[in-house]
């Protein structure tokens, strides 16, 4: 197989370049390109047919080629016979124009190996077509090998070359003497044209009389390229040496017979005895029966009959084949006129091309795109015939491929898409165009759309007349799933909204509306939200129908899934254009109707989506008091005192002053501030802030806590004993404070231990007191102030902490004699070194820490920064639950209070470095606390 295959591949190669180097010396190649080897034609199929092109112009041929390498075997002066015969034919038809034959295109040159001429574009020869394919590339191109003549095809061609005969005999006076298929040439359009005049005679007489046409005797020595077909001639050329329009009409004859007999000749002649042949041929035709002609098509099987008949006055005349009822088809009548369009006039032309559409249905699809759209489309020169014209191309474009729409018609209207002028042919070429629009786009590539096609389809939409924009308006949302969306966007829906507004007739307004309605599918929604309903506002006419029409795009926007409007637009837009459309005076009932039944819809979803949108906050703000509430209740159950980041610093020190003063009852406030935290709703920032506070908190808690100091357990103090007894034994270890009036002292120290819930402070003087003086109380000698506060306290006044706080300060002031005055004490600035003037034993403090209870200095809890917001939770003077004053003490507990953060120097936040460690609140201490004040 692949020997085969390589044979056959070096056969056409070698064909190729011999016939190649053979024309390439041919004066012809100077002004044509050669192509490719298509088919064979004339006398013997010794012409080899290429396509060409021409080099000025590009336009089509076909190069018909003599290679001299096929006579080699002749002798010299039989191969001049040959050339001179082959030139004869082509000079003579060169000099003939007629519809009918070939037309020549570039006159024959001869060169060293070849004969060459070019003549219009060439599908093959019907000899060819019918099967014989000698002096043809190999393999044979299917175009020719697959090719089935229709019934049209056959009808109109052999009506063709009866036409060409007829010119042949009447006008120019002579005989064709060789109509055989090869000589018969179907150009690229599928007409059939007659060649291979090498035989042709002429008559001898003037042409106003009875024309006589001398015949030569057959030569059987002459080389066959010398003799015409001898299967296609005439009897009496051979047996009586005469020849006249009748032997042409024989041969007529012959070729109708081997059309319909797949190219098989009627007679087979023997040409080493052509005379006997010739005799047994005439028999057979004076006995020709129905039986030999079954094969040809019964409406015209007598005619072929009398064609055939042995005397040649009985045979019908060329003109007469022209009027036979065979040829009286509707096709093949159609083609025939295409033919001879040219001699028609514009009135004839418009008649005929309105009732086309009805003949195109009926005829072949490759008879169509063959022969009849290259006619129509020649008629686009004429503008006044493009309105005629463009329908039956466009029906013909329909049957048609995508491919071949491109190829062979689109070109074609691309000069219609721009014409404007005259107007009326303009306007109506539009109406056309628009009607066909879903063809246009889907077989029109994207390119030529943009560039042709829409535009055409704008200037519609800019047209003066009414009826195009209404046209346009109603054919627009039938191919808008076609058009691309920018083009959309940017271009058509801009025009349609300008034919909406400056349009004074109310159909066109109306027509844009629907229109817009129609295509809002294809659009964005944001598009349609910031585009399209704007737009409406802009209408003014208040027409039923345009109000109508507005109504309609809002309800298309509101229902469409796809779209839909927000209700922000509902609310601020939408309803307070609607409303006042819905009452105006030109609506009937049923139109207030409708208006009313959307403004309810829409009414409807805004209530259930903004209602739906508050449930859904106030959930979430709820979840959110819970989630804060449960923090603070799970902080409260575990400890009094919290880490920095769940505690704020306002509420420790604002809370030292209550639990010095009121001892037990600092549960109490504990539990206000918790319930106004219940009550009161936190803002964002103050979300914000806290969150804060929790990221660093959970930065400090991470450090590693302080150790506590080594302590020697102590006895778990009894209930039934003497609580004064009990806190003086725990104080008598502490470093007593050494007061200063006016000021404290640089190297004065100051140590604490803070818990974050609540802060309690023991002060020590050098002499103890009784329990009488903590009984009669401080608010004799303590007073709080609100930028500050100060203490003036006997020497031998003591004042302690309430055991409900574990928390210890330690003072060393200037002087023992007094308390300090707070609002003057300074804090030493940050890095300078502090001194104790003795070792402090700690030891009596140990039942207020366990192993899980560090102690820890006010120095390490200088980290955490003051929390303010939590200020506005703290109930304000004179709330229950806090006390207003404690044994007769005024107090504040906001802002700047005694013990504030703004008002005490020493608990500036700059002066924290460490969080405090958490301590569980001891509620025994705080039953103590109680019995103790009273």
């Amino acid at each position: 197989m692949e020997s085969m295959l390589n044979k056959l591949k070096s056969t056409v190669t070698k064909v190729t370049a011999d016939v190649t180097s053979a024309v390439m010396g041919n004066p012809v190649t100077r002004e044509f390109d050669v192509g490719r080897h298509i088919a064979s034609g004339g006398n013997g199929l010794a012409w080899k047919i290429f396509n060409g092109t021409k080099k000025s112009t590009k336009q089509e041929v076909a190069v018909f080629v003599f290679d001299k390498k096929l006579i080699d075997k002749y002798q010299k002066f039989e191969k001049d016979q040959i050339i001179d015969s082959l030139k004869r034919g082509v000079q003579q038809l060169t000099r003939l124009r007629h519809p009918r034959l070939l037309t020549v295109q570039h006159p024959l040159e001869e060169s060293r190996d070849c004969l060459a001429f070019c003549t219009e574009p060439v599908f093959a020869s019907l000899a060819n077509v019918l099967g014989n394919w000698e002096n043809l590339p190999s393999p044979v191109s299917p175009d020719i090998k697959d090719y089935n003549l229709y019934d049209v095809e056959t009808k109109y061609g052999l009506l063709q070359v009866s036409e060409g005969l007829s010119f042949l005999h009447s006008s120019v006076k002579m005989v064709h003497g060789n109509i055989t298929p090869e000589n018969i040439i179907l150009n690229k359009s599928g007409a059939w044209k007659i060649m291979g005049f090498d035989f042709c005679v002429s008559s001898s007489n003037p042409s106003e009389q009875e024309p006589k046409f001398p015949c030569k005797e057959w030569d059987p020595n002459l080389p066959s390229l010398c003799l015409p077909n001898p299967e296609y001639l005439a009897p009496e050329y051979i047996l009586s040496v005469s020849c006249e329009t009748a032997s042409d009409m024989y041969s007529l004859g012959t070729v109708m017979y081997a059309v319909f007999n797949k190219g098989k000749p009627i007679f087979e002649v023997n040409k080493q005895d052509i005379y006997k042949s010739f005799s047994r041929q005439l028999d057979q035709l004076s006995r020709l029966g129905s039986s030999s002609l079954s094969n040809i098509p019964e409406e015209v099987r007598e005619h072929v009959k009398l064609l055939l008949n042995v005397t040649p006055t009985v045979r019908p005349d060329a003109d007469q084949m022209t009027k036979i009822p065979f040829f009286d088809d509707v096709g093949a009548v159609t083609l025939q006129y295409f033919d001879t369009l040219f001699q028609r006039d514009n009135l004839q032309k418009s008649q005929f091309f309105k009732g086309l559409p009805k003949v195109l249905p009926k005829l072949p699809k490759r008879v169509i795109v063959q022969r009849i759209l290259p006619c129509l489309t020649s008629e686009f020169v004429n503008p006044d015939m493009v309105p005629f014209v463009l329908p039956n191309v466009l029906l013909i474009a329909e049957e048609c491929t995508k491919e071949e729409y491109v190829k062979l018609i689109l070109p074609e209207l691309g000069p219609v898409f721009k014409q404007q002028e005259p107007i009326q042919a303009s306007n109506m070429i539009l109406l056309i165009f628009l009607q066909k629009m879903d063809l246009l786009l889907t077989k029109t590539p994207p390119d030529e759309i943009k560039n042709s096609v829409l535009p055409m389809v704008y200037r519609a939409l800019e047209a003066p007349s009414i009826q195009i924009q209404e046209l346009c308006l109603n054919i627009i949302p039938t191919f808008a799933n076609l058009i691309d969306y920018p083009s959309m966007k940017n271009a058509l829906i801009p025009r349609i909204k300008n034919a909406c507004l400056q349009t004074s007739s109310l159909a066109v307004r109306v027509n844009s509306l629907v229109c817009l309605g129609k295509i809002l599918e294809y659009l964005d929604k944001w598009f349609v939200l910031d585009d399209i309903l704007p737009f409406l506002q802009q209408i003014p006419s208040k027409e039923p129908a345009v109000l109508m029409g507005i109504l309609g795009i809002y309800k298309c926007t509101f229902t469409h899934k796809k779209l839909g409007i927000t209700k922000e637009q509902l609310a601020g837009k939408v309803l307070p254009h609607l409303i006042p459309l819905s009452i105006e005076n030109n609506l009937n009932l049923n139109q207030f109707n409708s208006f009313i039944s959307v403004i309810k819809e829409m009414l409807n979803r805004l209530e259930s989506e903004h209602k739906t949108k508050l449930e859904q906050l106030q959930i979430m703000q709820e979840q959110q008091k819970s989630l804060d509430i449960g923090n603070q209740m799970n902080a409260s159950e575990e400890t009094k005192i919290t880490n920095v980041g769940s505690q704020h610093i306002d509420k420790v020190f604002n809370n030292i002053g209550a639990d010095f003063l009121t001892g037990g009852e600092s549960e109490n406030k504990e539990d206000g501030l918790q319930n106004k935290h219940k009550r009161a709703s936190l803002t964002l920032e103050e979300k914000q802030k806290l969150a804060k506070e929790q990221e660093q908190a959970q930065k400090l808690k991470s450090q590693q806590p302080l150790k506590p100091q080594v302590h020697t357990p102590v006895a778990p103090v009894k209930q039934t004993k003497d609580l004064t007894d009990t806190l003086m034994d725990n104080m008598s270890s502490l470093t007593s404070l050494s007061v200063s009036t006016p000021k404290i002292s640089a190297s004065s120290t100051f140590t604490s231990s803070v818990p974050s819930m609540g802060l309690g402070m023991m002060f020590s003087t050098p002499t103890d007191n009784t329990k009488r003086n903590l009984t009669n109380g401080l608010n004799a000698n303590m007073g709080f102030q609100t930028s500050g506060f100060n203490m003036p306290v006997n020497t031998n006044q003591n004042l302690f902490s309430s055991p409900s706080t574990p928390g210890v300060t330690k003072m060393t002031l200037g002087t023992p004699s007094t308390l300090p005055n707070f609002s003057a004490v300074s804090v030493p600035p940050a890095g300078a070194k502090q001194t104790q003037q003795r070792p402090t034993d700690m030891s009596a403090l140990n039942n207020l820490f366990g192993p899980q209870k560090p102690k820890v200095s006010m120095n390490q809890l200088s980290q955490q920064k003051p929390n303010q917001w939590l200020n506005q939770f703290v109930p304000p003077q004179g709330s229950p639950g806090m006390g207003s004053s404690v044994m007769g003490t005024p107090m504040n507990m906001m802002g700047q209070s005694a013990f504030g953060m703004q008002a005490n120097p020493f608990f500036s936040p700059q002066n924290f470095a460490q969080p405090p460690t958490t301590m569980t609140n001891s509620s025994s201490a705080s039953n103590d606390l109680k019995d103790l004040f009273g």
